[in-house]
């Protein structure tokens, strides 16, 4: 077999007497597609609520906290999903948050937050990778729903339009403030002071 592979690397690099250059180009430019297009349709599958909530881990911890959460149910019908708030849209982060979250895979494969009670063990460890990923990125995820330019300060309630003049003012970004606010914050987490 090791034979071989000189002579198979060899019909590799010669010119192909068989089929023109314009029909191979084509077949690489078809498959590429194909490629691409499969390669983003599993992207996209893996973004949607029911894949998100296909493991028990999340579907009986953080799905049952979010269901009765604001970004569930509205006044408005607006509903944020999982992807919207931990997927980014660009392809680029989206990719790198993509191959970040591939070490979930080990975690529900060792067993890590397999009960309950593993998971309220690992809570303040899991937010607080969150916290500093969304912190990093300036709230980018919040930000695609919510921005300061498009609040009207002025028709918020007293604390929250005061709060969030402090925070344009101080370059804070929205998990700064609102961390807990569609999980549940975990129990064991240092208190932070309040800002009135």
């Amino acid at each position: 077999m090791s034979d071989n592979v000189p002579g198979f690397w060899a019909k590799l690099k010669r010119p192909s007497t068989r089929y023109s250059l314009l029909a191979l180009l084509s077949v690489g430019f078809v498959c590429g597609v194909l490629f691409w297009g499969g390669f983003n349709t599993a992207m996209e599958a893996t973004n949607t609520l029911d894949f998100c909530i296909s493991c028990h881990e999340m579907r009986d911890n953080v799905y049952q906290e979010y269901k009765t959460t604001i970004h569930y149910s509205n006044r408005t019908g607006v509903r944020a999903y999982c992807s919207d708030c931990h997927v980014p849209k660009d392809w680029g982060h989206k990719m790198m948050r993509k191959i970040q979250a591939s070490q979930e895979l080990y975690g529900k494969v060792m067993g890590t937050i397999s009960t309950p009670e593993k998971f309220e063990a690992k809570r303040l460890e899991l937010a607080t990778h969150e916290w500093a990923r969304m912190k990093a990125s300036d709230s980018r995820e919040c930000r695609n729903c919510h921005s300061f330019s498009a609040m009207d300060i002025e028709k918020q309630k007293a604390r929250a339009s005061k709060m969030h003049k402090l925070g344009q003012e101080d370059k804070k970004t929205c998990i700064d403030c609102h961390k807990g606010i569609a999980h549940r914050k975990p129990k064991n987490m240092p208190e932070e002071p309040d800002e009135d």
